[in-house]
């Protein structure tokens, strides 16, 4: 099994938390503006990355043609102002037809009505009855923009929860960062073992770290 899928594996069978997760990483990997839609969702997994631009929908039903199972979908728009890039339709194409784990976004959605009675797994900025068009777009999107969003999402991890998106890079798909989840963990647990049956303050758990006198 490759170190990323055993970071994934970890994550959920454990449900390590996008804090935890955060600060793992120096507090720092938080998706802006990604809100969890229906509450009570936990899921993480690899990260298939795909864009709108110009208020056009157009480019982004070319791209999910090829997700694969299990795939976190993250869309991102681009000139597009406030208007949402899917909705309904899109969301049940990719959530029950290609079996999307979740689709994560710091764009807008429509049709909340139906995507939270679907109590589907999505995270976004807003809701809005305001689409995008479904228009081809003569011109292509900036070369530079498109590969640096690319590589800096596509195929890396998302954690989503009710906090939100947290995105884990490629460059801590290591042993050392598994370790890192995994001791936060144990530390997670200690710390609530001083608060819960020792009934120690948070000054003696956090700050001076009496455990380990």
């Amino acid at each position: 099994m490759k170190m990323k899928e055993k970071i994934i594996k970890y994550i959920k069978e454990n449900r390590v938390s996008t804090t935890e997760i955060a600060d793992c990483m120096g507090k720092s990997g938080l998706l802006e503006n990604a809100n969890a839609l229906n509450k009570g969702k936990f899921k993480v997994g690899n990260i298939k990355w795909v864009y709108a631009y110009y208020e056009s929908n157009w480019p982004l039903h070319e791209q999910i043609q090829d997700v694969n199972a299990n795939d976190i979908i993250m869309i991102e728009a681009f000139h597009c102002g406030e208007r949402a890039t899917i909705g309904e339709l899109v969301a049940k194409y990719l959530l029950l037809y290609r079996s999307a784990a979740a689709i994560i976004s710091n764009a807008n959605m429509r049709d909340g009505a139906r995507l939270i009675k679907e109590n589907y797994p999505i995270w976004c900025r807003r809701l809005t009855p305001i689409g995008c068009f479904n228009t081809p777009i003569e011109q292509p999107l900036d070369y530079d923009l498109l590969h640096e969003h690319r590589e800096k999402y596509d195929g890396s991890i998302a954690v989503c929860d009710d906090s939100g998106v947290v995105i884990i890079p490629k460059i801590y798909h290591t042993k050392e960062f598994l370790e890192k989840v995994k001791h936060i963990e144990e530390q997670e647990d200690l710390w609530f073992e001083c608060l819960d049956h020792k009934k120690w303050n948070t000054y003696d758990i956090v700050c001076r770290k009496k455990y380990l006198d």
